[in-house]
């Protein structure tokens, strides 16, 4: 497949794009996995330095990302291939290891999405309507250790993405999309104004808006500013091709930059309402912000069980966290499909089946991580399977990705400065500041290469600052 290949489907409208790359990035990063990591990383501060890294790193990364995309018209693994300059150094080859991350990443994703499919049934049937604080903690943990229907919900959700890229880009993948993250934004606007009138909401809130030296004491700076950085390429899925794919479905009516900027704003907006929600029900229920990936399943169904009509508003609830985190697996699907079909020359329901049946398998010890292999513990204490998965993937490969991403583009020997800059900057709209250079050229990588070296010192040596 060429540069200029006029076969490969293409989305149907900008909206389309916008919404499916923001429904990418957003998924369980921001409604899930940010919270409870704000909440064991220091609450406001965390924020501040997460947005300060969305901003710095992430949104020139997502730019130039989304360049390789629409410039070779190929996933992740083409585009190096295609676009290097130098055909001497093999950029494919190390942008193979890279690519990984999306399989490493369903491989917990999907169980993560089939506990929100889980919980959306349980408010459904009323399972959890009568429950109070410790009830509501004792059922997910019950959830967690029945290793049928941790693997069942998986498989589900594993089927019915599937199902939905066999169906196509746009008749499958984008058409959904539009209505689910359509509908997830206007019910966390009105989850928000609801739990803003919980007792102890102000409590939350100023442990999320208002910055407290105290509140990362127990944690320290060094570790903060790690995590932040690392949960801002973990929203925006950067490194691994999941936003690449994307831009090789756009055309060039408009710059990269604009479209970069509305992805962010949705995805960090999204994060924002995520957090006005959860961390005043925590403040209001006795529930401790850092504890940790059940926070949504321990928190939020105790605010339900005191609304009107919360048994409807939980459902709904958690039906749409499942749109959005649906959305985000079904993105990395088309991601691997892509590669499938452009590299292996798969046809879309061969190349569907294929990641369906492999990522099935591969999701397999996460499931029963919780209950059948509750007692292997890859990173010593209490971790589990999904402790390490995330770990491969947020700590090391998404990172590691985003700078060989940004070393492709600046290198004379990758892509260069040059070319990248050209083809952001095709299109209407604002354009990227040629004056950038020396930032992302130098300063980005050495960013991304101290704070990368600081987070592996601490979780293998011990060491700290």
């Amino acid at each position: 497949m060429d540069n200029n290949d006029s076969s490969r489907e293409s989305l149907g409208s900008r909206l389309g794009f916008i919404l499916l790359t923001a429904g990418c990035a957003i998924g369980l990063g921001n409604i899930w996995r940010f919270p409870f990591i704000c909440g064991q990383y220091g609450g406001a501060i965390f924020v501040l330095i997460y947005l300060f890294f969305l901003i710095a790193l992430g949104m020139p990364v997502m730019v130039m990302e989304l360049s390789l995309g629409r410039a070779s018209r190929r996933n992740i693994f083409g585009a190096y291939k295609t676009l290097a300059s130098d055909k001497r150094f093999k950029w494919h080859y190390p942008g193979a290891v890279f690519f990984l991350g999306n399989i490493i990443l369903m491989m917990f994703y999907t169980t993560v999405t089939g506990w929100m499919i889980a919980y959306a049934l349980k408010f459904a049937a009323g399972s959890l309507s009568e429950l109070d604080a410790e009830g509501v903690a004792a059922h997910f943990n019950g959830f967690l250790a029945n290793p049928v229907a941790m693997a069942g919900f998986m498989l589900f959700t594993v089927a019915g993405s599937t199902a939905v890229c066999a169906i196509g880009l746009q008749k499958g993948v984008e058409r959904i999309t539009k209505f689910l993250m359509a509908s997830l934004f206007l019910l966390l606007i009105g989850l928000c104004l609801r739990t803003l009138f919980l007792p102890g909401a102000a409590e939350g809130l100023s442990f999320y808006l208002f910055p407290n030296p105290e509140s990362i004491r127990h944690v320290g700076l060094p570790r903060v500013i790690v995590e932040a950085m690392n949960q801002a390429f973990f929203t925006l899925s950067l490194g691994v091709g999941s936003i690449a794919i994307f831009g090789s479905y756009i055309d060039r009516s408009h710059t990269l930059p604009k479209e970069t900027l509305a992805i962010v704003a949705l995805d960090t907006l999204v994060a924002i309402l995520a957090g006005v929600i959860i961390f005043p029900a925590c403040f209001s229920f006795g529930v401790r912000p850092d504890s940790g990936p059940g926070l949504v399943f321990v928190s939020l169904p105790n605010v339900f069980n005191v609304m009107q009509g919360g048994r409807i508003w939980g459902t709904l609830f958690f039906l749409f966290m499942s749109a959005a985190a649906l959305t985000t697996v079904v993105a990395v699907f088309e991601n691997i499909i892509a590669f499938l079909i452009d590299e292996l020359k798969f046809s879309r329901l061969a190349a569907s089946l294929t990641t369906g049946i492999g990522i099935a398998v591969l999701s397999l010890p996460c499931a029963f991580g919780y209950n059948l292999l509750s007692g292997v513990h890859p990173l010593g204490g209490n971790s589990t399977f999904l402790d390490l998965e995330d770990y491969i993937v947020s700590g090391n490969l998404l990172p590691l990705g985003s700078l060989f991403v940004v070393l492709f583009c600046t290198s004379r020997y990758g892509w260069g400065w040059k070319n990248f800059l050209t083809e952001a900057n095709t299109g209407s709209g604002i354009r990227f500041p040629s004056a950038l250079r020396i930032y992302v050229t130098v300063v980005i990588p050495v960013l991304i290469v101290l704070l990368f070296s600081i987070g592996f010192a601490r979780q293998w040596f011990g060491f700290d600052i």
